[in-house]
C-alpha cells in the first residue's frame, strides 16, 4: 500500500481567521488531525465527520503526548494511506518542531508538505499596535525563544542578541522574564528599553502589558501575566502607545 500524505499545518496565533485557505482545504480533507494547544479548536469544525481528532498538546511542564510519540503517531497513520493533518499553532517551522516531524517523515519515505502559517509574533504584534520594524526605530528583528527543550541545551546568546537587533520578540519566556531581563541589563540594554507582553494575542482574551526593562518584570507579576504570552522588546514598542493616543483623540474629535 502507498502511503499517504502528511501535512504539517500552522493554524496561526490563536484568531481561527488568520488561517489560510490552504490550510482550511488540507482540514476538510484530511482523514485524521493531530492538533496542538495552541491550535485554535474552532478550526475542527472543518473537519470531515468522519475524520480521527487526537489532541497532542503541549502546556509548560505537562506534555499530553510525547514528540517521538507524535512522531510515530504521524507515521503510522500515514502508512494505513490516510491523510494526515499535524495542526499547530503558529508557524510550524518557528519554535513549532515541525522540522522535526518533517524530517522522521522524510528518513520514511512518507510524503510530507509544509503550510505556513502566520507565527505568533507577527500575528500577536500586529493586534498590539507593535510593528516590529518599524522606520527611524528598527530596520532588524529576532525571534528569541526563552526556553530549551533540555535543560543541558545552550542557552540563547544573550550577550550578542542585546546589541545585535533592534526588536526581539521572545516565546515561551515569560516564566523568565526576570532572568531575560538581568541578562540583556547586564549585556547593555537600557533600562529604559520599552517592552511589551502580550498575552494570549490575536484572541478575545488578548491582553498586553508595557513597561520599560527597568519594571517589566514587576508589572508582569503583579498584573499575574501568564502563557501563552510573547515578550517584545524595543523602541517599536512605544508605537503602540502613539497609536492608542491618536485613537483616543480621534474618538474625541468625533464624539
Amino acid at each position: 500500500m502507498r502511503p499517504g500524505e502528511v501535512f504539517i499545518v500552522g493554524a496561526g496565533p490563536g484568531d481561527p481567521e488568520l488561517i489560510t485557505l490552504k490550510a482550511l482545504r488540507r482540514i476538510r480533507e484530511a482523514d485524521v488531525i493531530l492538533y496542538d494547544r495552541l491550535a485554535n479548536e474552532e478550526l475542527l469544525q472543518y473537519a470531515k465527520p468522519e475524520a480521527e481528532l487526537v489532541y497532542c498538546g503541549k502546556a509548560p511542564g505537562a506534555h499530553s503526548m510525547p514528540q517521538k510519540q507524535i512522531n510515530r503517531k504521524l507515521a503510522a497513520y500515514a502508512l494505513e494511506g490516510k491523510t494526515v493533518v499535524r495542526l499547530k499553532g503558529g508557524d510550524p517551522f518557528i519554535f513549532g518542531r515541525g522540522g522535526e516531524e518533517a524530517l522522521e517523515l522524510a528518513a520514511q519515505g512518507i510524503p510530507c508538505e509544509v503550510i505556513p502559517g502566520v507565527t505568533s509574533a507577527v500575528g500577536a504584534a500586529a493586534s498590539a499596535g507593535i510593528p516590529l520594524t518599524h522606520r527611524g526605530l528598527s530596520a532588524s528583528v529576532a525571534f528569541v525563544t526563552g526556553k530549551r527543550c533540555q535543560d543541558s541545551e545552550a542557552p540563547p546568546r544573550w550577550d550578542l542578541l542585546a546589541q545585535a537587533v533592534d526588536t526581539l520578540v521572545i516565546y515561551m519566556g515569560v516564566g523568565k522574564l526576570a532572568e531575560i531581563r538581568a541578562e540583556l541589563l547586564r549585556h547593555g540594554k537600557l533600562d529604559s528599553t520599552p517592552v511589551a507582553l502580550i498575552e494570549r494575542g490575536t484572541t478575545a482574551s488578548q491582553r498586553v502589558v508595557t513597561g520599560t526593562l527597568a519594571n517589566i518584570h514587576k508589572l508582569a507579576e503583579s498584573t499575574k501575566v501568564t502563557n501563552p504570552a510573547l515578550i517584545v522588546v524595543g523602541e517599536v514598542a512605544r508605537v503602540r502607545e502613539q497609536l492608542l493616543a491618536l485613537e483616543a483623540e480621534a474618538d474625541l474629535r468625533i464624539g
